[in-house]
């Protein structure tokens, strides 16, 4: 009889455990698998995302070709247009969308749409791009903002965007700022600091723009 009692005894324990703990035990393990099949879900929702906006990015690309190829088709044009926007409107997170702006940028340059140009060079800075793009965006803008005539705008762009990986570009398109200005000292400056951040004989254009300053400057 003791040993049974003891038994009844564990059982009883074991039934008031439950009674005190029970709920909060199932809400534990609710919550985690909720956790699980949650972050599984978000994975999933991102790659879908992932997935419709590069087929979305090449769809662009592909209208992008044939608006600027020699058909010149303008309504291939229109629908590169429309596929940006969509990307830029409904994955603007991803880097789809800041590429996208890219090309429509140098589409709108190459039609003459410079303030086109800014405004989507305006909405990669703006959107959270890496390091790298927002160097090479901000770069583009200061050469639109100089076929423009705004120079020491440009000049303001260049001089605060990021140098690594890009010191030899930046110094180049300020050399090519301050010859726009006249300003031919700080131009051989910045060419100079272009040359020596470039590797050997990876920039004869550059060289070319030094050697002539020098011509001038004896």
């Amino acid at each position: 009889m003791a040993e049974l009692r003891t038994e009844e005894e564990q059982v009883q324990a074991l039934k008031n455990w439950w009674n005190e703990n029970g709920k909060s035990l199932l809400l534990g393990v609710a919550v985690a698998l909720a956790g699980i099949f949650g972050w599984k879900g978000w994975q999933q929702q991102q790659a879908v995302q992932s997935e419709n906006a590069s087929i979305l990015y090449q769809n662009m690309l592909d209208a992008v070709v044939g608006a600027i190829g020699p058909q010149q088709d303008e309504a291939q044009l229109v629908t590169a247009k429309h596929l940006a926007e969509e990307l830029k409107t409904d994955y603007d997170s991803s880097s789809y969308a800041k590429y996208a702006a890219m090309i429509m940028a140098r589409v709108a340059v190459d039609n003459n749409e410079l303030d086109k140009a800014v405004t989507e060079l305006d909405w990669v800075l703006a959107n959270q791009p890496t390091e790298s793009m927002f160097a090479l965006a901000s770069l583009r803008k200061a050469r639109v903002l100089a076929a423009q005539g705004e120079v020491d705008k440009a000049l303001s762009i260049v001089s605060g965007a990021p140098v690594a990986g890009y010191k030899a570009s930046i110094s180049e398109l300020k050399g090519d700022l301050y010859l726009a200005k006249g300003d031919k000292a700080q131009a051989r400056s910045a060419y100079s600091a272009a040359l020596e951040a470039s590797e050997v004989n990876s920039r004869p254009v550059l060289k070319m723009k030094l050697d002539d300053l020098a011509v001038e400057g004896s």
